[in-house]
């Protein structure tokens, strides 16, 4: 017997449980609006690959200072926020299988490490984010992956290696008073 490849699971198919919009993020990632960075998932291999996408506003928070008369450079979306758009569908991808409805206790998500980390342009309000994830290697709680972000076709970013590890929120909890750390 051989096993076969993971099958895709795109939004609206039977058996995906429909569209896979802001709730379903919401009950996979403990991330929320303003950091909130992924809109929609689009096509997902479970324990292989994910598309995401963030689509860009003009009323963004990071826009909020900006006067009457910003230039239009001025509305370069933030490298910071498309690495972090990006490992939110990274981590995404690696707890997808593990959906919880309290997200916010129980586990969290830990980045150890970004690796190979290569920006190839800017993006600006009015485009979306095209995140493409694939995990190299699951071990246990920790998964290494990569990947890219598209914007109108063109590469935007890359990452060689994300690592991020799944851990019980117990254990980071600071020791209490008196007791050695």
């Amino acid at each position: 017997m051989t096993a076969s490849a993971p099958e895709a699971v795109r939004p609206g198919t039977a058996g995906t449980g429909g569209f896979h919009g802001i709730h379903r993020i919401k009950n996979t990632i403990p991330h929320r609006v303003p950091i909130l960075l992924v809109d929609r998932v689009g096509e997902v291999v479970p324990g292989a690959r994910m598309t995401t996408y963030k689509a860009i506003s003009g009323n963004e928070p990071c826009y909020a200072e900006l006067g009457q008369h910003a230039a239009p450079a001025d509305y370069a979306y933030p490298t910071a926020f498309v690495i972090e758009s990006w490992a939110q569908s990274a981590v995404l991808l690696s707890t997808w299988e593990q959906p919880n409805p309290d997200v916010l206790a129980g586990k969290v998500e830990l980045a150890g490490a970004i690796n190979d980390v290569v920006l190839d342009g800017q993006a600006y309000p009015g485009e979306v984010l095209e995140h493409s994830v694939r995990l190299l290697k699951q071990a246990g709680d920790t998964a290494i992956l990569a990947g890219e972000t598209h914007v109108g076709g063109r590469r935007l970013l890359s990452v060689g290696a994300f690592v991020v590890a799944l851990k019980d929120v117990t254990e980071l909890l600071p020791a209490p008073a008196g007791l050695p750390v």
